[in-house]
C-alpha cells in the first residue's frame, strides 16, 4: 500500500483558492515564523479513503454536510502544511473497533520516520491489548496519542484503560483526546466520564480536542482544577461551527486566563473551510497577539520541547 496515491474520491472540492498570502499575514501580524499545530490527520490511504467516504455521507457521528477542502494525496497534504509555515504537526489516528490500533501505531512510527516534521503520534483502543499497545507505541517513540471517545465508543473509564492512563501519566505524553460532546454526542462523551478519569489520574497530561465542544464551559472548569488539562483549538469559532455550537462570549475571560495551555489544532485536511479561516476565526476573538502567539506557537513548543 502506496501512502502517496490519491485516495479513491467521491465528491466534494479540492483544496480552496490558494490562502497562502492569508496565513502568511497572519504569521507576519503575531511576528512568528512557524506555527505549531497538534490535531492534524495523516492515516493509512485505505483508512483515510474510509473516513472521507463517512464525510461524504454526513454519517451519524457528523450530523450535517462536511465537505472535504484539501482532498489531496499526502504529499500535497504535507506541501501545504509546510508553506503555511507549519512547522510542527500530528498524524492523529483512532480506531473504531478492537484490533486496529497496533498496525495504525505502527504506520504512524513508519510515517513519522519519514516525516521528521511531524510529531510521532499513536491511539489505543478499550480492548484487552490496550496496554501493551501503548507500551510498545511508548518504546517505538510517541510523542502525543489520540484517544477519540466518540467514534471508538468506549468509555474512556474502562478498566482495560485503567493501565493504559497510568502508564501515559507516568510518561508524561500528552493524549489529544476526542470527548466533548460536537457534532453529535456519543454514548460517552461529555465532561462527566473525564472528571471521573482526572479524579483516578490527576497527572494525565491531557489535550481536550475542539475546546470541549459544545460543553466548552464545563472543560474549561477541568481544565482550571487540573494543571496538566490542556485544549485544542480545532474547529473553534469558525461561522461553521459557531452556527451551531457557538462558543459563550462570557467565558473568553476565562479561556484567556488559561493562555498557556490553550493549543493551535486546525482538524487539517478534514476541513470544510480554508486553513486561515481557522486563523482569522481565533484573532476575531479579540484575545490579543500576546495569546495567539502563545496558543498557535510557543505552547506547542514549550509541550513538545520542540
Amino acid at each position: 500500500m502506496s501512502a502517496t496515491r490519491t485516495p479513491a474520491l467521491a465528491t466534494g472540492p479540492t483544496a480552496p483558492p490558494d490562502d497562502l498570502p492569508r496565513v502568511a499575514a497572519f504569521r507576519q501580524a503575531l511576528g512568528v515564523d512557524a506555527l505549531v499545530d497538534v490535531h492534524t490527520h495523516f492515516m493509512p490511504e485505505r483508512v483515510l479513503t474510509k473516513v472521507w467516504a463517512y464525510f461524504d455521507a454526513a454519517g451519524p457521528l457528523v450530523g450535517r454536510p462536511w465537505p472535504i477542502a484539501y482532498r489531496e494525496e499526502e504529499q500535497r497534504r504535507l506541501d501545504i502544511l509546510r508553506g503555511y509555515g507549519v512547522s510542527a504537526f500530528t498524524s492523529l489516528l483512532y480506531p473504531h473497533r478492537p484490533g486496529m490500533a497496533r498496525w495504525l501505531n505502527d504506520w504512524a512510527a513508519d510515517f513519522a520516520a519519514r516525516t521528521p516534521d511531524c510529531l510521532h503520534s499513536a491511539t489505543f483502543f478499550a480492548e484487552p491489548e490496550a496496554a501493551e499497545d501503548v507500551r510498545r507505541a511508548l518504546a517505538q517513540g510517541a510523542r502525543v496519542f489520540k484517544c477519540h471517545v466518540q467514534v471508538g465508543g468506549f468509555d474512556p473509564n474502562d478498566p482495560w484503560l485503567d493501565p493504559v492512563w497510568g502508564l501515559l501519566a507516568d510518561s508524561g505524553v500528552p493524549v489529544v483526546t476526542h470527548c466533548g460532546s460536537g457534532p453529535a454526542p456519543g454514548a460517552f462523551t461529555g465532561p462527566a466520564p473525564i472528571a471521573a478519569l482526572l479524579a483516578r489520574h490527576p497527572r494525565l497530561r491531557l489535550v481536550v480536542a475542539h475546546l470541549g465542544m459544545p460543553e466548552y464551559e464545563e472543560f474549561l472548569t477541568l481544565a482550571e482544577r487540573h494543571a496538566g488539562v490542556m485544549l485544542d483549538t480545532t474547529m473553534a469559532f469558525t461561522p461553521f461551527v459557531e452556527s451551531e455550537a457557538p462558543f459563550p462570549r462570557t467565558a473568553l475571560p476565562r479561556l484567556a486566563a488559561l493562555g498557556d495551555r490553550i493549543l493551535l489544532g486546525t482538524d487539517f485536511p478534514n476541513i470544510p473551510y480554508a486553513y486561515a479561516d481557522a486563523l482569522t476565526s481565533l484573532e476575531a476573538t479579540g484575545l490579543g497577539r500576546e495569546w495567539l502567539r502563545a496558543v498557535c506557537r510557543d505552547n506547542g513548543v514549550r509541550v513538545f520541547g520542540l
